[in-house]
């Protein structure tokens, strides 16, 4: 099975969200539908990007890589979100 880590724009404020998935599409319709409590108050949501892994538990550790403060940095200069 493959699994996810994906990475979400709020077209609200700009934020950076970043969670994992075996169903992207399901799961964005999840976050902009407002049954995610996290990300409720910030919607839209676009996908940005996606990064794929053969299990569930190396989906994880990409999730917290991403999460880690100096990721989300590069990601905002990535996208120009500064």
């Amino acid at each position: 099975m493959r699994f996810y880590v994906y990475i979400l724009l709020s077209l609200v404020n700009g934020d950076l969200y970043i969670g994992s998935a075996q169903d992207i599409d399901s799961r964005l319709e999840r976050h902009n539908a407002g049954k995610v409590k996290s990300t409720k108050a910030y919607r839209p949501w676009k996908l940005l990007e996606t990064h794929e892994y053969g299990s569930r538990s190396k989906a994880v550790l990409g999730e917290k890589f991403y999460k880690q403060h100096q990721q989300k940095e590069i990601l905002r200069k990535k996208y120009n979100l500064n």
